[in-house]
């Protein structure tokens, strides 16, 4: 089959107005310029990112948050840095009505308190600073607060920094004296550590000016009657791979005046005198005239003795 083509002369004839032909639109695709047929497909969409515009719902009837003041702190904070008890004990105490805030009976979880609040737990007051033990290896050439000797260097300059708590050293030591010393704002510790009947050993090095005899040193195991007092010592030896003038001496007094006495009422002088245990609490690891905190144990520990 051949395909018809048809010729100038016929596009004249058939596209002539004079000839009275009619313009027709051309059926066939021929030569002619093909149209596209308009697409009924839409182009997809870019989704939003639904997770980028997600903003959290307020909640309804949600009280907004008061900002914290820096003079404030939360009731159960303030009763735990009493000492009195944990945090979580002293929830259970504020719900069961144990706790009153300037008279006033709070079982309000989360109430905030000033520290000039008056609180009352289970019937007694409450001091809200919290307690601090700091432990001194005490050098040469301080004093104790009320020490004789003013214009010494006080051993609270030592330890100045440590805290703001308001800290006091647990019982005296002459400026000579060295060795550990505990300083606390506990007042409970302080009370139990200086009272006259102390139940807690206290180990002494003592430099002596001269060699202590044996006879000596059996009279003060036997006890000494000095002012009119009897002293009774726990221990004394002379130290190991030592002078016979290096003494160790256990005690359990709290007045370090009586070790000097022991000695000097024998005739012997104390060069030295070294506080080398107290309530447990040794000197390992902490060099001369610097200072740490007690763990919680060692706390622990100091209380229950």
């Amino acid at each position: 089959m051949t395909r018809h083509q048809g010729n100038n002369n016929d596009k004249k004839k058939g596209t002539s107005s004079r000839q009275g032909g009619t313009k027709k639109p051309s059926t066939s695709r021929g030569n002619a310029p093909i149209r596209k047929k308009a697409s009924t497909k839409t182009k997809p969409v870019a989704k939003p990112d639904v997770k980028a515009e997600v903003k959290p719902e307020k909640k309804p009837n949600q009280a907004p948050k008061t900002p914290k003041k820096a003079d404030e702190l939360r009731l159960n904070k303030y009763i735990a840095n009493s000492g009195v008890c944990s945090r979580r004990d002293a929830d259970i105490y504020i719900q069961s009505g144990n706790v009153k805030v300037n008279g006033v009976v709070i079982t309000e979880m989360g109430h905030r308190v000033k520290l000039t609040d008056e609180v009352v737990f289970d019937g007694a007051k409450l001091n809200p600073e919290k307690k601090e033990y700091i432990l001194l290896n005490k050098p040469k050439n301080f004093s104790t607060a009320g020490d004789d000797d003013i214009y010494s260097p006080s051993v609270l300059d030592l330890v100045r920094t440590a805290t703001k708590a308001k800290i006091q050293p647990v019982g005296r030591m002459d400026k000579t004296t060295t060795g550990l010393l505990l300083f606390t704002n506990d007042t409970d510790i302080i009370r139990k550590y200086t009272e006259p009947n102390q139940k807690t050993s206290k180990l002494y090095q003592v430099t002596l000016d001269k060699n202590l005899r044996f006879e000596d040193m059996e009279k003060i195991t036997s006890g000494l009657t000095i002012d009119t007092h009897r002293v009774y010592v726990e221990e004394v030896n002379y130290i190991d791979d030592q002078p016979k003038s290096e003494i160790g001496i256990k005690m359990k007094t709290a007045n370090i005046k009586v070790i000097r006495k022991i000695f000097e009422h024998l005739s012997y002088n104390v060069i030295k005198l070294d506080r080398v245990t107290f309530a447990g609490l040794t000197k390992k690891n902490l060099p001369r005239g610097n200072y740490r905190f007690l763990t919680e144990q060692e706390i622990i520990n100091i209380k229950n003795i």
